[in-house]
């Protein structure tokens, strides 16, 4: 790379829920050229002028079909990263995207593997370049703005639970929350039209049968409270 020259890429930060766990999951791509060639890192495409991507948005896309091959729920742009030690080859930048996956998503191939996101926040799975920095950025976002938006519902089964909501609610916050503050939010959700009861139930091994919600066909984006749900739990 010559000395004008800007390595640019687009990388996927791709969170699932694991049924299991009830932890969130991160999506790993074993990269298949130098440097760290073998290693697990983020997916990620290159940007520059050879290739045929129009936008930014377009490149994100082609890190979902090429290298990710996953189909979000909801993916937004996080933010932009870029300095001269962040890649061995010189001087770069990222911009990287925040994915929201199905929880029933599964990897395509031996290259891609979902691995714990607290193993990756905490250092037990060590990623290269600046990616472990990508990605504790792209949970701060999403646990922001799990606050105060519907944002953890993309996490959840598409027929969901009161449960399962307030499962992905806490795995994007990290504590605990108040079961009553998120049925609230389910109700406003229900009353604006973004939700509704499939007239269905799924029925534990164990407990009462639960009633079963989706969204809807004008849900999109994300719906936006007037109240923290931090301080609903802290009943301020």
């Amino acid at each position: 790379m010559s000395a004008a020259e800007v390595l640019a890429s687009v990388d996927l930060v791709a969170l699932r829920m694991d049924a299991e766990s009830r932890q969130l999951h991160l999506l790993l791509h074993r990269r298949e050229r130098d440097p760290f060639v073998g290693q697990w890192a983020l997916p990620g495409v290159i940007v520059n002028g050879s290739t045929r991507d129009a936008n930014l948005e377009e490149a994100a896309h082609r890190v979902l079909r090429d290298k990710a091959q996953v189909m979000p729920r909801h993916l937004e742009q996080v933010g932009t990263e870029g300095s001269a030690s962040r890649d061995p080859r010189g001087w770069s930048m990222s911009t990287y995207y925040l994915a929201l996956l199905a929880p029933e998503t599964e990897t395509a191939d031996d290259g891609l593997r979902f691995v714990p996101l607290a193993d990756v926040l905490d250092g037990r799975i060590a990623l290269p370049f600046d990616h472990a920095a990508l990605t504790r950025l792209s949970v701060e976002r999403l646990a922001g703005k799990a606050v105060y938006t519907s944002l953890p519902l993309y996490l959840a089964p598409p027929r969901f639970t009161v449960l399962d909501a307030l499962n992905a609610a806490q795995a994007c916050l990290g504590t605990t929350i108040n079961n009553t503050s998120l049925r609230k939010r389910l109700e406003r959700m229900k009353d604006a039209n973004w939700i509704r009861d499939t007239g269905e139930k799924n029925f534990p091994k164990m407990g009462r049968p639960q009633q079963l919600w989706e969204l809807t066909e004008q849900a999109s984006g994300v719906f936006i409270f007037d109240r923290s749900l931090l301080a609903d739990r802290a009943g301020s």
